[in-house]
């Protein structure tokens, strides 16, 4: 028994039921704001032709980078990696909120916005948001292999370019 009549189970008990209501509601945001927008934007990348494939790296990839702790391509050193993935997941989904506010409904809009919404949960994948969540752990998945594809892409171009 601690001082305060609790047992110290009890706290951590607490902790946990605090972090599993927090995740449930960062999933219920993510399936409203994000989940039809990232969909979409895989749906579109995987019936894409190769010659178009480059448009949708170039884009995760400028969305990830746009949306990184301090805009920076490394992350701050005080920070853990649940972390930036967390911040940068939060900056993408301002993106997405912000973008969806304008209305603006063309096709060049829709699709820098898909690709912040696809960033999002891509980065809620690897802070480990959706464990409790099969259906967007498998979304997440693809939008981490996705951002995985673009990354090794824009890598390659810029190295090719330094040759």
């Amino acid at each position: 028994m601690t001082a305060r009549g609790g047992s110290g189970s009890e706290m951590l008990n607490g902790w946990f039921a605090s972090e599993r209501r927090e995740r449930r509601r960062k999933v219920r945001l993510d399936r409203k704001h994000l989940e039809p927008r990232a969909r979409r934007f895989l749906k579109i990348y995987l019936n894409a032709d190769e010659t178009r494939k480059p448009e949708f790296y170039q884009a995760v990839q400028e969305a990830s980078e746009r949306c990184r702790p301090l805009g920076s391509s490394l992350p701050p050193l005080e920070l853990e990696d649940g972390q930036v993935a967390e911040a940068t997941s939060s900056a993408a989904m301002q993106i997405v909120l912000q973008r969806s506010a304008l209305s603006k409904s063309d096709r060049n809009s829709d699709f820098v916005t898909d690709a912040c919404a696809t960033v999002a949960v891509a980065y809620h994948r690897a802070a480990g948001v959706y464990i409790m969540d099969k259906e967007m752990q498998e979304l997440g998945t693809a939008a981490v292999h996705l951002l995985t594809i673009a990354t090794s892409y824009g890598t390659r171009l810029t190295n090719e370019g330094a040759s």
